[in-house]
């Protein structure tokens, strides 16, 4: 048989979790044909040379719904091995969009998941207005695998307009945001995203639509997916409402759909929460309910600066400051008596849905702008404030006015105790992924997930085996969102695959690339040791380049896939 791929002396790890062997795997017609020591010839062929040879990585949770449209590689997941990206997540969406609502629209995704508003403004054709027709438009040039989810928000924008944050909806809005989640699972989208992340505004500074939905729209979209019969539901900021009553279990229950949420995480903001969220996840699951958090193997450091700062924004003063104008950040940080409200609000007690946890140790000095500040490189804001006997807050916001608002900082306050994140990752009550891909673009990349796993937790702390870990990265995160034709290197399955050396797989230190529209800049992460990225049968990267080859496709439901 003559093969259109054949990977030679591999070793095999198939993403099921059962011992690698090596072999070859042969490809035809974009599919697994064959696996062992196969002779046929083929039209390409990559010598794998004892490197392992597993199914394509799935990255779960990203925000690549504009940037998809720019950039069909959807970098730089697809550097770490991803060959399948999901997007859609926490209700923010890019259709349905009215056109006199594009804007606003495009504010939520820019505000919540910072990226540049003048960026989105040059990169979108907006030339869709309902899902289908943007599942359509996502797939006219694309390099890796899309999954879509609806987002509520979007849906509720669609069908209430200007009021879609002021009020509860009336039953024929309601009627309508049920007929467009149907419409979009019939095209083939994935599920349905949710959010009860109350820290979630737009660019005005309203609260993101979804975020104030009743529990009772909660239900009534849910179901959609019940009568339809397939979906998973995706839910950001759920930690909260399913600690505090349940909220996903109880969709969950209701639509028989399974409901992936973030985050099961360690956080300075709230020590050993970790371990009571972890025991609920264990119970739930006992009962047979299928409410799964997603976890992070990366410690996640925001980089910023006091012109693109969101780390304060859950405070009331603080907000509206953070959305203004610089000449009015500088001018408010600089007034005593609004310095003396953003230092009470710092000081106060802890809430649920902070954003910060007022340690001040973890806050870094990246990079002074004056030559003066030099020496302040790398100290953190509590020493700084205690050597000039200040309040944190006056000792961070003084050096922020005094430089113009362009000292870069970094904070560092989750998923850094390493035995913490040893345990949530080798649960089997919760999902690995949540790299946010396409989000945070000037704080941070992140989207190293896969490379980080392989490289610092298990070749490093060997924390699970190798072959647990892949299947962690493939067959776990496909079947939890309903791919069920990937995630396996199988025969039949699809040639979804990444060929990688387990001794260098690392990620690389991240740097600042000027690549996006309107010469927009952003963080870059690349990877070492992923030599070939497969996609659909067709080698999408060798050694991080891009082959010039556009094999990915939208991903559908496996009730559209079935019919």
């Amino acid at each position: 048989m003559t093969y259109d791929l054949l990977i030679k002396n591999g070793r095999v790890v198939d993403g099921s979790g059962r011992p690698a062997f090596n072999g070859d795997v042969a490809v035809a017609g974009g599919k697994i044909v064959e696996l062992g020591r196969l002779s046929g010839s083929a039209r390409q062929v990559i010598e794998a040379d004892g490197r392992v040879v597993s199914p394509g990585f799935v990255d779960n949770h990203c925000h690549y719904d504009a940037q998809v449209l720019w950039d069909p590689l959807c970098t730089y997941s697809c550097h770490h091995g991803s060959t399948t990206v999901i997007i859609g997540n926490c209700s923010l969406a890019l259709a349905p969009v009215k056109k006199e609502a594009r804007e606003r629209l495009a504010g939520m995704l820019s505000y919540v998941e910072a990226i540049p508003m003048d960026v989105l403004s040059a990169g979108v054709p907006w030339n869709w207005e309902t899902f289908p027709e943007y599942m359509r438009a996502v797939g006219q040039k694309l390099a890796v695998n899309v999954g879509t989810l609806v987002g509520h928000s979007a849906v509720r924008l669609y069908a209430m307009g200007e009021e879609c944050s002021d009020r509860q909806a009336t039953d024929a809005e309601l009627e309508t945001m049920r007929r467009v989640v149907r419409e979009a699972l019939e095209a083939g989208a994935l599920g349905l995203s949710i959010t009860r992340n109350m820290n979630h505004f737009d660019i005005a500074g309203k609260r993101i639509p979804a975020a104030v939905a009743p529990e009772s729209e909660l239900f009534a979209l849910a179901d959609v997916l019940r009568e339809v019969g397939t979906g998973v539901i995706q839910c950001g900021g759920g930690t909260n409402p399913e600690l505090k009553d349940g909220l996903l279990s109880r969709i969950s229950e209701a639509s028989g759909r399974p409901i992936m949420y973030n985050t099961l995480l360690e956080q300075a903001r709230q020590p050993g929460r970790w371990r009571t969220h972890l025991e609920h996840v264990e119970k739930t699951v006992r009962q047979g309910i299928r409410a799964i958090p997603l976890c992070n193997p990366g410690s996640i450091v925001q980089h910023f600066t006091m012109k693109n700062c969101q780390v304060f924004r859950s405070m009331p003063t603080w907000l509206p400051i953070l959305q203004g104008p610089d000449a009015d950040k500088i001018r408010a940080y600089r007034d005593p008596a609004t310095r003396a409200k953003l230092r009470a609000e710092v000081d106060a007690p802890l809430g649920p849905d902070a954003t910060f946890s007022k340690r001040w140790d973890l806050m870094i000095v990246a990079e002074p702008k004056l030559a003066k500040n030099r020496g302040l490189a790398g100290k953190h804001i509590e020493e700084i404030a205690k050597a000039q006997g200040k309040h944190p807050v006056d000792a961070f916001l003084d050096l922020a006015v005094e430089e113009d608002l362009e000292t870069s900082f970094t904070l560092g306050e989750i998923n850094t105790d390493t035995e913490a994140v040893a345990q949530i990752l080798g649960s089997p009550y919760a999902v690995v992924g949540l790299t946010d891909g396409g989000a945070h673009v000037q704080f941070h990349s992140n989207v190293s997930n896969p490379t980080r796993l392989l490289g610092f937790w298990v070749r490093e702390k060997k924390i699970m085996s190798l072959e647990h870990a892949v299947r962690r990265l493939t067959f776990d995160s496909a079947t939890a969102f309903g791919i069920y034709d990937r995630g396996l290197v199988q025969p039949g399955m699809v040639a979804d695959l990444v060929v990688f050396d387990p001794e260098t797989v690392s990620p690389v230190k991240e740097d600042v690339v000027h690549d996006f529209p309107a010469n927009g800049w952003r963080m870059r992460e690349l990877a070492e040791g992923i030599h070939f990225t497969v996609v659909n049968g067709e080698v999408l990267l060798e050694k991080g380049q891009h082959t010039g080859n556009l094999p990915g496709r939208v991903l559908h439901n496996a009730r559209y896939a079935a019919r």
